[in-house]
């Protein structure tokens, strides 16, 4: 370990290494195995997506589940049927962490635009996604700002300094633009994209570049890079609930490559993480699709005047609103009614009220999205 940068976790970390890590960290036997059986499950999931009539629905009930995990992390909790009856209205009626759980999705779905328009990571993409994450106009963290991570005590224990970040403004800038670098340049960085993943979420959480809302926004971006390298179509994986159910591993694992250079034990778990979150994720859409498509059948037997796009809207959230459907096929509110109506006769939907509105809840996704 004489080679190893030193390091002192009260101390601003100005010293973390750049990228990449050293070959012999982060290629080895069995990271090729488990990057072998990652690749084969996400690719199995962006063909498996695109067999769906409308994707819309997937994104809307996938993205929502990963802000909610994600925001979790964060120990800022919702429950399920804050968060759907949240997203049957504008932002402005939003309240508490219902609020902050829809924040995560639009990030998400800014960072997304920006990728797809630019191809590049950079520090206005990021700085864009905290911002809407945190609903504030800051940017990277002044450097008289004294940030560190602390681990909470118990009884009489105070909290424990676990590891302290970069501190300067043009150090963490540096340090960003070598991770975008990294992230960016597959010529001069010639890695498997999910090694990057896995090296550029431990980089971004290591440099912490905001005074919060760091974790959230490092999340949105492993989900974008998968975008980026075109292993998805779609912000669809739903990484955050692996990282809820091994949520100390996940802590431990990072600690480690900063005090450790552990990078063999951190990328092992990322890419099994991916590899059973793709998995599961599979199995969620084949459940959808079975849903939707049994429904579908359902709807076309006894009420054919009603539309495949209509059934298509009931399945992009489990709550819905009548002015919701009106488009195209429906033309008038009072026949938006009737059809949700006619649903519920069939025990598809049923009627709940949230605050003066009645809304109409498809009550057999909600149990599905519910298990997830």
């Amino acid at each position: 370990m004489s080679n190893q940068i030193k390091y002192d976790r009260n101390l601003p970390y100005n010293n973390l290494p750049l990228l990449p890590p050293p070959d012999e960290k982060v290629i080895t036997i069995d990271i090729l195995k488990a990057l072998n059986k990652a690749n084969k499950a996400l690719a199995e999931l962006k063909g498996i997506a695109k067999k769906l009539p409308n994707q819309a629905m997937l994104v809307n009930t996938i993205a929502l589940r990963e802000a909610k995990a994600s925001t979790e992390i964060e120990n800022i909790f919702t429950t399920d049927d804050e968060l759907y009856k949240a997203l049957t209205f504008n932002n402005t009626d939003l309240k508490g962490n219902a609020k902050e759980v829809l924040f995560y999705r639009q990030a998400l779905w800014i960072g997304f635009k920006e990728i797809k328009k630019n191809g590049q990571f950079d520090s206005d993409v990021v700085i864009k996604i905290f911002q809407e994450i945190k609903q504030i106009k800051d940017g990277i963290r002044p450097s008289q700002t004294e940030t560190v991570i602390k681990k909470r005590g118990s009884g009489l224990l105070n909290d424990s300094v676990v590891y302290t970040p970069p501190r300067g403004v043009e150090i963490i800038k540096n340090k960003l633009d070598n991770l975008f670098g990294y992230i960016n340049d597959d010529v001069l960085y010639d890695y498997d994209p999910l090694i990057k993943l896995a090296v550029s979420h431990y980089q971004f959480e290591a440099i912490h570049p905001f005074r919060d809302g760091n974790g959230r926004t490092g999340r949105i971006l492993s989900i974008l890079l998968l975008i980026q390298k075109e292993l998805l179509d779609l912000p669809i994986l739903y990484l955050s609930a692996y990282i809820i159910k091994e949520k100390e591993e996940y802590y431990q694992l990072l600690n480690s490559v900063t005090t450790l250079q552990n990078w063999k034990g951190w990328i092992s778990y990322i890419l099994k993480a991916i590899e059973e979150t793709s998995l599961y994720t599979i199995n969620k859409i084949e459940e959808i699709d079975k849903l939707f498509s049994s429904t579908l059948v359902l709807i076309t037997n006894k009420l054919p005047h009603i539309r495949k796009e209509t059934v298509e809207k009931i399945f992009e959230q489990p709550y819905i609103s009548p002015k919701k459907i009106i488009g195209q096929n429906i033309k008038s509110l009072n026949t938006a009614k009737k059809y949700l109506t006619q649903m519920e006769e069939l025990g598809i939907m049923r009627t709940t009220k949230i605050g003066k509105e009645i809304v109409y809840l498809n009550i057999d996704l909600y149990n599905l999205l519910s298990e997830i």
